[in-house]
């Protein structure tokens, strides 16, 4: 008779669960969820968090074209992605051109804010604001000599924490000798204004400018000028004699007088050519210059690269695109002058 039959193999055994490891084992995995998300959500909150932008301008708060620079700056970010008050916050501090402590103190003050980026306007704002960080990204609007103003090692590769756009390339010192001779061929006695405070990179275009002087039959010479005071005696002193007339230098100071200097060439019958057409809008002769307002444009697609991982030794300095010639016909015709037709035809603007 056979009994019940019995295992020969070995025995499995089936443990009841301790009690809480499901919950333990819940709690563990979305640990490890977390902790694989981290590096992902620590990037979107740096990407998302709102960036700092400081910007020191030389100009009078109250100056229009100071304010439409900015706005243009502004306008660029913000067809890039970055809007003001949103994602990025602007700083700007002003600071006329022959206010040199406020201009050192408002840079001082922005590097303290340790923006993202700083937007300078010209060679003395980037030159204050460079005394105060090596570190900081920060993009010039507008240089005449960046090499030579010791703010990058070289246009192609700035190598430090600046880059940006130049105004002019320095052969316009020729350039604007040779359209003066053009629109007043009388001339044979030329001056070169310019403030030495303002513009220490007078030389860059002083010495192409005597270059072509000989070959133009013209006595070129330079004419640095510190206040308003000495804009009148030189200019007066220039008007002494015959045929004289005057180039005005890219320079923030001449630019912030541009009223006095074109009221006081045409009270001595002095014909002059500037670098920036505003000085024909108040009676100036001739103009031809860099658009000023594109290299703000620009600048703003410099800062949303550096925003996304560029580095301002990466970006190469570079060089106007767009060029105006303006001539003021009125002012013209007050002081004998014929224009050329050939240099009409190469105006963008004749009023």
């Amino acid at each position: 008779m056979n009994g019940p039959s019995r295992a020969t193999g070995p025995t499995a055994t089936m443990l009841a669960p301790e009690p809480g490891a499901d919950m333990r084992r819940r709690e563990f995995i979305t640990a490890l969820g977390s902790l694989a998300a981290w590096p992902h959500a620590a990037h979107a909150q740096k990407a998302n968090r709102v960036r700092l932008i400081g910007v020191l301008m030389s100009y009078a708060e109250s100056n229009s074209e100071g304010q439409a620079d900015v706005a243009t700056f502004r306008d660029g970010l913000q067809n890039l992605g970055w809007t003001d008050g949103s994602n990025i916050r602007i700083e700007t501090r002003w600071a006329v051109p022959e206010d040199t402590g406020l201009m050192e103190r408002f840079a001082k003050e922005l590097v303290a804010m340790q923006p993202d980026a700083i937007l300078t306007h010209n060679t003395p704002t980037t030159a204050a604001v460079l005394r105060y960080t090596r570190t900081i990204p920060v993009i010039f609007a507008i240089a005449v000599d960046p090499v030579g103003s010791g703010f990058v090692a070289s246009l192609a590769r700035p190598g430090g924490n600046v880059t940006g756009f130049m105004n002019f390339e320095h052969s316009m010192g020729a350039k604007w000798l040779e359209q003066l001779k053009e629109v007043a061929p009388r001339v044979t006695r030329v001056a070169f204004l310019f403030n030495p405070v303002t513009a220490p990179y007078a030389d860059v275009f002083l010495k192409p400018f005597k270059a072509v002087a000989a070959s133009l039959a013209v006595e070129a010479f330079a004419a640095p000028v510190r206040s308003v005071s000495e804009l009148e005696t030189v200019l007066a002193a220039l008007a002494r004699e015959p045929n004289g007339g005057f180039i005005q230098m890219p320079d923030s100071f001449l630019l912030a007088h541009r009223a006095e200097i074109t009221s006081l060439a045409v009270r001595y019958r002095l014909p002059a050519i500037s670098w920036h057409r505003l000085f024909t809008k108040f009676g100036g002769l001739l103009s031809y210059g860099h658009e000023r307002v594109d290299n703000y444009r620009r600048a703003a697609a410099h800062v949303d690269r550096i925003f996304k991982g560029a580095h301002p030794s990466e970006l190469p300095v570079e060089f106007p695109t767009k060029f105006e010639l303006v001539i003021n016909l009125k002012t013209a015709r007050e002081l004998g002058l014929t224009v050329p037709p050939m240099l009409l035809a190469r105006a963008d603007e004749g009023n």
